[in-house]
């Protein structure tokens, strides 16, 4: 069966070569104004929901949490274990699938890593595990762009040079699911990679999130915390708490 679009190009090296602005400086300071909101306990047992090759876990551990990296890709996760010791550790694990009960104080999903799936029902049971996985009263914080903002300020097209690969970009919107596809060449060889996120709205992460059972307590509009709106802000940062059944 062909591989989930995200399975195949997040086991790429060349993801993290695209991508590579997005680095553990930044990690740094997104994190210490979430963590300020968030107002969690030292100590405080938190899973960070794709975490990739592990910059926001490793920081968080650095703080003195007890932190689990989950993420689907093999090369991501084989690539932080280098990092685990005793309250930092990572797993291979699909987001859709339950993984530990009543276990966290805290989930934090960073840098869009939702939005990925076909289809609603596999994004509604993200959140629900999300919410069996978290504590009473447990807080999920999901970083999501606006999807105003990304429809306002989509460019078509683009190129990037990063390592001296060409990277030759095209972006579209179609049935509620922004695309981009990924073409160059390296090594020897033509790649070319698609991503497509879907296009969720405020009011669509409440309804899901009230179907999960979890209730939004805070909302931002950028990494520096800033008020949320939706003309202008770039991200969508929102804080939930779990609902008690």
């Amino acid at each position: 069966m062909k591989k989930e679009w995200f399975a195949s190009w997040f086991d790429s090296p060349y993801y993290y070569i695209l991508y590579k602005n997005h680095d553990e400086n930044e990690a740094k300071n997104t994190l210490d104004r979430i963590l300020r909101a968030m107002e969690l306990k030292p100590g405080a047992r938190v899973l960070d929901l794709a975490c990739g090759k592990g910059r926001h876990s490793k920081y968080l551990a650095e703080q003195g949490y007890d932190v689990t990296g989950i993420d689907i890709s093999h090369s991501s996760i084989e690539y932080a274990r280098q990092f685990e010791h005793d309250n930092l550790n990572f797993y291979q694990h699909d987001m859709r699938l339950p993984f530990r009960t009543n276990y966290y104080d805290a989930v934090l999903n960073m840098f869009t890593s939702f939005g990925y799936f076909h289809s609603d029902h596999d994004h509604l049971r993200t959140l629900v595990n999300v919410a069996k996985e978290l504590h009473r009263d447990g807080l999920f914080l999901l970083d999501f762009f606006n999807t105003e903002w990304v429809c306002q300020h989509l460019i078509p097209q683009d190129t990037k040079t990063v390592d001296g690969i060409e990277f030759h970009l095209e972006k579209s919107i179609k049935g509620g699911y922004v695309y981009k596809s990924v073409a160059f060449h390296a090594e020897g060889k033509d790649f070319h990679f698609r991503e497509k996120v879907r296009l969720f709205e405020y009011a669509d992460f409440e309804r899901l999130f009230a179907q999960a059972g979890l209730q939004i307590v805070q909302t931002f509009g950028s990494y520096q915390l800033e008020p949320f709106d939706v003309a202008t802000s770039p991200r969508l940062i929102l804080i939930a708490r779990k609902q008690p059944i």
